[in-house]
């Protein structure tokens, strides 16, 4: 698959140009351990001193503080005026816990009178300018998909590792290097088929370990059974055992808690998360499931084995090579599913100063912050602290102007309304004295609008897949640029410039909408960055449209590009954000918790999308 990102920027790429790293770990107290990937494939090992830091409003708040830190005052005005900079992991701690006494503040107040970032990993990348992964394709990360199936006892719905009975009976891996095998209960007693699994991953090596709902269902179950049989996990790239933690993650506005593992060399990645970021732009999910997502993408084969989750017990033991097919075909999925949900968060792990396995559950403002912080950090530049609260301010403007059936309805958007709003009028935070802001804006939206191109072009539907996936990644991630800016919580958050954005966005579609009535056109409804809308009659073929649309961004200021989303044969338009769209192949596109929703009964959902056929193509007497 073609690269989509382009040359290399210091400001967006970090400063440091270390090509070909997989993973950075704490080692000891005073260093980090790198592994590379080696230009003839092989695997390098590299210890470096470890860099961390403290950053202060004050410099005498150290006062009376023991201890080997140096001290660098910081160029401009904003509050955080001095670094202080210290050669172990134990010595930073000490002076946290120090000015944490000295203040009164814990850490986690955003106003105290010092900075401390928590994860001394993250803080060396932020120091140093490191990122994973430069000059690598992803086809280059050594990948392998994990799946167990798993007993359920007599009597029960579901599978318990607590309950000795509900063992596990068959764990398929599948690299994307060509290996594949199950370990199997029938073959090997349970404690085996653990050992088995470590003596593999060490074995084969890779880079990532992935898995479909991997994290609260096969590596929470596999620790469970290894901590019955007091077996250790030792799966870290020199044989360093799994770290274990409850930790959450937001995705949209959904908190989703798990069970986090930490794998020392490696990366763990959930192809559940991947899908459940994917759907908070595209919204056209049923289910979560890897059946149903795999189905849902074209990635399951047309001789795929299924077996009932019920009938798992049963397979085993009287057609076990039946459920052998069905556990690789799990894992094949998987990989199939990293493979195009997978590669942005790999490009976005080049970009920000974490690990490919914290790229998936930082929030985007955490990461657009840490760009901010690395910078400053580089070019020595003081720091802002966060606003705190401030007062709500308008949003976007959203508008229904009718409802019902409407016929020869063609859409028309503002491409990335808000950051072009931002860059076309030089819109960036009051305290960002680097100008860091927009730049990074600017570079982003060209990778998204290249994406998005690539997407429409494409003729394979895996490679438009791909593209489609990759430019919504992008497309969230820089229309987040807009949000970090109303936020609280992050150093160069500014929200009466995020007040600002909105309101000339409102001002625009108000344009846009206006322009639209006076040549005859008649909304149907309009929602933050677009505008649904007929065409006057004899203005309706697609080229007519799209010449149509072609005026209309001219008429808007230099940097607003409007352009032509789609043509639909019908609409049925129910409230604000709630509608449904017939296509020109007949298909239904439907938008909005009213309509659809998970949380709808199934046979509610079918009833209304059948009934929405039928409405949009004319066949509501039916």
């Amino acid at each position: 698959m073609e690269e989509v990102l382009g040359e290399y920027s210091p400001i967006l790429f970090g400063a440091d140009t270390r090509a070909r790293i997989l993973a950075v770990e704490l080692a000891d107290d005073r260093t980090v351990r790198l592994f590379l990937r080696g230009e003839e494939g092989g695997l390098e090992i590299k210890d470096e001193p470890l860099r961390v830091f403290l950053l202060l409003e004050d410099a005498s708040l150290l006062q009376g503080m023991r201890g080997g830190g140096t001290l660098e005052p910081l160029s401009g005005h904003n509050p955080y005026r001095f670094l202080a900079l210290y050669p172990s992991w134990s010595e930073c701690l000490r002076a946290r816990d120090h000015l944490q006494r000295r203040t009164g503040q814990p850490p986690s107040d955003p106003q105290a009178p010092y900075l401390f970032v928590s994860d001394p990993v993250h803080q060396h990348l932020l120091i140093t300018g490191q990122t994973l992964f430069k000059n690598m394709a992803f086809r280059e990360l050594h990948r392998m998909a994990l799946d167990i199936e798993t007993a359920c006892a007599p009597g029960y719905e579901f599978s318990n590792p607590e309950r000795e009975e509900d063992r596990i009976l068959s764990i398929a891996l599948m690299d994307n290097r060509g290996h594949a095998e199950v370990l199997f209960g029938r073959e090997m007693s349970e404690p085996q088929m653990l050992q088995a699994l470590g003596d593999r991953i060490q074995s084969l090596d890779p880079d990532v370990i992935e898995g479909h709902n991997l994290f609260n269902f096969d590596l929470e179950y596999i620790a469970a059974r290894a901590r019955r049989h007091n077996i250790r996990l030792l799966w870290g790239r020199q044989g360093q055992e799994v770290k274990v933690r409850r930790s959450r993650f937001t995705v949209a506005e959904r908190i989703i808690d798990y069970t986090r593992m930490e794998v020392f060399g490696r990366h763990l990645v959930d192809t559940m998360f991947l899908l459940q970021y994917y759907d908070v732009a595209a919204r056209e999910m049923e289910s979560y499931g890897l059946k149903a997502a795999a189905i849902h993408f074209g990635l399951a084969q047309q001789d795929r084995t299924y077996v009932d989750r019920n009938r798992i017990q049963w397979f085993y033991e009287n057609e076990p090579e039946v459920l052998k097919q069905y556990n690789l075909d799990d894992v094949r999925e998987t990989l199939a599913l990293s493979e195009l949900l997978g590669h942005s968060f790999f490009l976005q792990a080049r970009i920000f100063p974490y690990s490919y396995q914290n790229i998936f559950v930082r929030g985007n403002a955490t990461k657009i912050n840490s760009l901010f912080l690395r910078e400053y950090l580089r070019r020595r530049e003081s720091v802002p602290k966060p606003p705190g609260k401030t007062e709500q301010f308008e949003g976007g403007y959203t508008d229904v102007f009718r409802v019902g059936v409407v016929r020869d309805v063609i859409h028309c958007d503002v491409a990335s309304l808000y950051p072009s709003v931002m860059l076309a009028y030089g819109i960036r935070p009051a305290t960002d004295t680097l100008g860091v802001f927009l730049p990074l804006l600017k570079e982003l939206r060209a990778f998204r609008l290249q994406a998005k191109h690539q997407a429409q072009n494409a003729t394979d539907p895996h490679l438009r897949d791909y593209y489609q996936a990759l430019q919504q990644t992008f497309k969230v991630l820089i229309n987040s640029f807009y949000g970090y800016l109303g936020t609280e919580l992050h150093q160069f958050a500014d929200p009466g410039a995020a007040a600002q954005v909105t309101k000339l966005g409102r001002e625009i579609l108000r344009k846009m909408l206006a322009w639209l009535e006076q040549q005859g056109c008649q909304p149907v409804e309009l929602d933050t960055d677009g505008i649904y809308f007929v065409a006057p009659a004899g203005a309706r073929s697609r080229e007519q449209a799209a010449e149509l649309v072609q005026r209309l961004s001219s008429s808007l200021p230099e940097g607003i590009q409007v352009e032509m989303a789609g043509q639909y044969p019908a609409m049925f338009s129910y409230k604000r954000k709630n509608y449904a769209l017939l296509d020109e192949k007949g298909q239904i596109l439907i938008k909005g918790s009213a309509l659809r929703s998970r949380g709808m009964e199934r046979y509610l959902r079918e009833f209304l999308s059948s009934m929405l056929r039928l409405l949009l193509e004319g066949k509501g007497d039916e």
